[in-house]
């Protein structure tokens, strides 16, 4: 099997968090030369744009990630689908949210075959207490007003038609480790995070004690800007030609 030269990662806020990790996975994995594409950013949809606090971003969909993937040369590639559930908090039916994985992962299969779609943590969701609900979605989701029995019913419902979705795309289905998350039911704990990224992104465990300058790249992934945003309603463009880090792994964010 050739070694993976690309990994493209869509997710939103656990990719966000985990970001670090990511990149030092697929480095320590796949050696100083492998390129990363991400869509991400907390809150993220697939399917509309989304905004947190005075931030907004594009839809996964609608981003600049397939303009890029398309211009690069064609090299091996592993994709990560990952982080679906924001669009049950935001009101939309499962049946719109696959439509918008379905069509990202046909969008990914012209190029590559190597796609990884995750589950929905379903075991800390069905912990979940009415009362911990209540707080978490008035932090999180301040306009959603689904109740706990319909957060789910729509989970369970979305994670059975991820799951059939991969068998009928062809694709790997991972399910989240419950041991990942704590309190969170939906965020991955940070001591979990080089773990949980080695396994979704099926890298080799043996390459997990690889070392390099992995702080300061975290600190210059934290100041990087995607392609597209809107701060305060004014859009930013931030031309994307793939950021050279210290480890020599490039990094293009969306």
């Amino acid at each position: 099997m050739a070694k993976i030269a690309r990994v493209v990662a869509l997710g939103a806020s656990n990719l966000t968090r985990g970001f670090g990790a990511v990149v030092k996975t697929a480095r320590a994995a796949w050696g100083p030369e492998v390129q990363i594409l991400a869509a991400l950013g907390h809150g993220r949809s697939y399917g509309t744009s989304s905004r947190v606090a005075f931030r907004a971003l594009p839809s996964i969909l609608e981003s600049g990630i397939w303009r890029t993937l398309n211009s690069l040369p064609p090299v091996s590639t592993r994709a990560l689908v990952t982080d679906i559930g924001n669009d049950i908090l935001y009101g939309f039916p499962s049946e719109a949210i696959l439509t918008w994985i379905d069509e990202a992962i046909q969008r990914l299969l012209r190029i590559s075959s190597d796609i990884i779609l995750t589950g929905l943590p379903l075991e800390g969701i069905r912990q979940l207490s009415r009362p911990k609900y209540l707080v978490f979605r008035s932090i999180c989701y301040p306009r959603c007003r689904a109740s706990l029995d319909q957060l789910l019913e729509s989970a369970e419902t979305l994670n059975a038609g991820l799951a059939t979705l991969s068998t009928r795309r062809g694709v790997r289905f991972v399910n989240p480790n419950p041991v990942w998350y704590g309190v969170d039911p939906i965020h991955i704990r940070r001591r979990f995070w080089l773990l949980a990224w080695r396994e979704m992104l099926a890298a080799d465990p043996a390459a997990a004690g690889a070392q390099y300058g992995y702080l300061v790249d975290r600190l210059r992934l934290c100041f990087m800007a995607p392609e597209r945003r809107w701060i305060f309603g004014f859009e930013q463009l931030n031309h994307q030609a793939g950021y050279s880090l210290s480890s020599g792994v490039r990094v293009w964010l969306f």
